[in-house]
């Protein structure tokens, strides 16, 4: 009987180790979208353990409106879920700066602070390539007033290649 339960516990330990994925190292590409406007970032994750990772994405935003460059850093969860598939959430804060088109205002452009949360799918294939799709809510903390009234809904699509 106690063969039995050692076979039993050793079989389910080596299904869970089978099916789940353990992510890279670390990942360098591109994450383009925006809410309002086009956005562009270079993106570098780092893992910092088997399920968790570090992202950094240095990016330029633009709109009719305004045009900004920013720097994120985030802290991310990674869940497996089938067949090549993870999905992750994050938190994290950045900074940047801004210039409106049309700012009559001076203290709406220049240094902005930000806190940002975010979640996503991703898809890892056999070759070193992962493509994403995410959510970043952002926050303004300090800094110029015009931050979208202090909240921006931040939506991506990442390429990166795994090395």
């Amino acid at each position: 009987m106690k063969i039995l339960n050692y076979l039993s516990v050793l079989t389910v330990f080596i299904t869970f180790s089978m099916n789940s994925q353990e992510i890279s190292d670390h990942a360098l590409g591109l994450r383009l979208g925006d809410s309002d406007g086009f956005g562009a970032e270079i993106s570098y994750q780092k893992s910092i353990g088997r399920y968790n990772r570090a992202e950094f994405d240095l990016g330029w935003r633009d709109s009719r409106n305004f045009d900004a460059f920013k720097l994120v850093g985030l802290y991310q969860w990674v869940r497996p879920i089938e067949g090549g598939f993870n999905w992750y959430y994050g938190v994290g804060g950045g900074l940047g700066s801004v210039d409106f088109a049309y700012a009559t205002d001076p203290d709406d452009e220049g240094l902005f602070v930000l806190a940002a949360g975010d979640i996503g799918v991703e898809y890892r294939f056999d070759i070193p390539l992962l493509l994403s799709l995410d959510f970043r809510p952002e926050v303004g903390v300090l800094g110029y007033s015009g931050f979208s009234d202090n909240f921006d809904f931040d939506i991506g699509f990442g390429i990166r290649y795994l090395f």
